[in-house]
């Protein structure tokens, strides 16, 4: 009885779970997240029905051409990594030749990983451009408890990891918008970058930004000189508002006229899209519950639930 328990849960470990509703992005992706999950749990299904495991090896279908594919996981190479905070960092892989991954605007791609015999999938947006040549870079910030952060831990240049997407992203046109306002959390800044990028990158594009970036403190600020230089140019505006300082005497003072300590609050909320040129539409990303925040402020400030877009 022992052995057929012991058997039975290690079936129940093997069991692909079932994705949250907060996992699927909503942008018709061919396979969604949802689909993926049926195909592998028939696989896991007629897996336990034979009482054979190497069933399981169909799930581990992946590709060495480095061609991102939605349907199997490709392996790509670590190029360089670099340790931005004390629990994030930036990661960097090889493309070969000048080839691209040429992702559409806040694309995601799934990681996959295994941390002692388990399985685990997590979603993450390149930081680098769309059209990046040979290479492309993810931004990550590894949690103490966190499964996939114990695999990527252990990371280091030369290594392979296993990619497939993309899903998602934020349909953008030029100049559709008179103005973005970007609202994001801590990494949630990954998917803001690509889009800032491009629209600083075409001249015909003359869409008003305004970034606004929620940290713990001036020191876990990602990406510092890359956010100074978008900043300098004439429709970006970027703030900071960091949740565990009380002054701003300690920070630089290139920074203190546009940085906030504190929460970002309904009160806050209302002074920035004053500060918007236009009315703006907005981009969330963060934690959930960051997200439903910034939503509640954005309702009490007047802006439409149609004029917002959450990653």
């Amino acid at each position: 009885l022992q052995t057929m328990s012991g058997n039975e849960d290690e079936w129940l470990a093997l069991k692909p779970q079932e994705p949250s509703p907060s996992q699927c992005c909503g942008s018709g992706c061919k396979p969604c997240i949802y689909d993926v999950y049926e195909k592998e749990l028939a696989r896991w299904e007629r897996a336990k029905a034979n009482q054979d495991k190497s069933l399981l090896m169909e799930k581990k279908e992946q590709s060495n051409n480095s061609e991102l594919n939605p349907d199997t996981f490709t392996a790509f190479n670590i190029s360089s990594v670099e340790q931005l905070t004390e629990d994030t960092y930036q990661y960097k892989f090889e493309l070969p030749g000048n080839s691209s991954l040429r992702l559409s605007l806040g694309q995601h791609i799934v990681l996959r990983g295994e941390v002692n015999g388990l399985e685990v999938q997590r979603a993450y947006t390149p930081i680098s451009p769309g059209n990046a040549e040979g290479y492309f870079e993810v931004l990550v910030k590894c949690y103490e408890a966190g499964l996939m952060s114990q695999y990527i831990k252990t990371w280091k240049k030369g290594d392979t990891v296993f990619w497939r997407g993309p899903f998602g992203g934020f349909p953008y046109r030029p100049n559709k918008h008179g103005e973005l306002l970007m609202l994001a959390s801590g990494t949630g800044l990954a998917p803001m970058l690509p889009i800032l990028q491009s629209i600083t990158d075409d001249e015909e594009d003359e869409t008003f930004v305004t970034l606004v970036g929620c940290f713990r403190t001036f020191e876990k600020i990602y990406l510092k000189p890359l956010l100074q230089d978008l900043s300098r140019y004439w429709n970006i505006k970027i703030f900071y508002v960091l949740s565990q300082e009380t002054s701003l005497e300690k920070i630089p003072w290139s920074y203190q006229e546009n940085t906030y300590t504190g929460h970002l609050n309904e009160d806050l909320m209302k002074t920035i899209i004053n500060s918007c040129r236009r009315k703006p539409f907005v981009l969330i990303c963060g934690s959930s519950a960051f997200s439903e925040d910034m939503s509640r402020y954005l309702k009490a400030a007047g802006i439409e639930e149609n004029s917002c877009f959450v990653f």
